[in-house]
C-alpha cells in the first residue's frame, strides 16, 4: 500500500505527459505565425517591363584591308607581301589610325587540275590588318592605302565612339524606366487600383549597337584622277530594358 507522499508523487508523474502534449501543441499553433510572413504572402504586385531606345551618329569607320600576292615560290610571294604590307602599315601609322592590328597572315599552295592530275603551280599569300579612322577621312585613306600596296578590302563598318555609346546606354535605360512607369500607370488606372511603391527593380541591360557593315565590293579600285572613295556613316540604335515590380 502506498503512503500519502508516494501517492502524490505518482499523480504528478501521470500528469507530466499531458502537460508535455499541451506544450507541443502550442508550438505549431497557426495563431503564432509571424505577422510579417502573413503580410508577405498577401502582398499584391504588378510587374512591367519597359524598353528604351536612343539613336546615335556613327563617327568612326572600322576597316579591314590587306595585301595579297601570288608567285612561283613561297619565299618570293612572302617577300612581296611583306614589302607591300610594310608600306601600307607605315602609311596607316603616319595617319595615326586607331586600334591598328594584324588580323590574318596566310600562305597557301596553288594547284591546277588537268586530266585528274593535281599540279603545284605556285603560292598565294596575304597579310590583313584592321584599324579605325574618323569617317570623314576614311575615303581618302582607303585610296592612299591602295596606292601604297593594298590589294583587298575585306570589310568596312561604322561605329560610334565608346563615350557616345556609354552616354546613349544611360539614356536608353532612362527611356526604359519611363516606358515601364507609363505601362504601370495605365494598368492601375484602368483597374482603379492604387499604386503603392516599387518593390523590385531589374536592369536587363543596355545593349551596345552593332556596327553598320558595308560590303567590300562597293569599294572598287580608283585611279589617281578619280575623286576620293565616298564613305558615309549612319546612325546606330542603342537599346535598354528595365523590369519594375509595383505593390498595390
Amino acid at each position: 500500500m502506498m503512503s500519502l507522499t508516494q501517492s502524490k508523487r505518482w499523480n504528478r508523474f501521470k500528469a507530466l505527459p499531458l502537460m508535455l502534449g499541451i506544450v507541443g501543441a502550442t508550438i505549431v499553433t497557426p495563431a503564432l505565425v509571424s505577422p510579417a510572413i502573413a503580410q508577405e504572402k498577401m502582398l499584391k504586385t504588378l510587374t512591367v517591363t519597359g524598353r528604351g531606345f536612343e539613336e546615335i551618329q556613327t563617327t568612326l569607320t572600322q576597316v579591314r584591308l590587306g595585301v595579297e600576292a601570288q608567285g612561283k615560290t613561297a619565299n618570293a610571294v612572302q617577300q612581296e607581301v611583306s614589302r607591300r604590307s610594310n608600306s601600307v602599315v607605315s602609311l596607316l601609322r603616319s595617319r595615326k589610325v586607331d586600334k591598328l592590328e594584324t588580323t590574318g597572315i596566310n600562305l597557301n599552295p596553288v594547284y591546277s587540275y588537268a586530266n585528274n592530275t593535281q599540279t603545284l603551280t605556285g603560292y598565294s599569300a596575304s597579310n590583313i590588318v584592321s584599324f579605325r579612322v574618323p569617317t570623314e577621312s576614311a575615303g581618302t585613306l582607303l585610296d592612299d592605302a591602295v596606292k601604297a600596296g593594298a590589294s583587298r578590302i575585306d570589310g568596312v563598318s561604322f561605329v560610334a565612339t565608346d563615350a557616345a555609346i556609354a552616354t546613349a546606354q544611360k539614356q536608353a535605360l532612362r527611356n526604359a524606366i519611363q516606358e515601364a512607369q507609363a505601362q504601370a500607370d495605365t494598368v492601375f488606372g484602368a483597374l482603379n487600383l492604387t499604386q503603392k511603391e516599387i518593390v523590385s527593380v531589374q536592369i536587363n541591360g543596355a545593349t551596345p549597337p552593332a556596327p553598320i557593315v558595308i560590303q567590300a565590293e562597293r569599294f572598287a579600285k580608283q585611279s589617281a584622277a578619280d575623286a576620293p572613295t565616298p564613305v558615309i556613316g549612319g546612325e546606330q540604335r542603342v537599346e535598354g530594358s528595365v523590369t519594375l515590380q509595383f505593390s498595390y
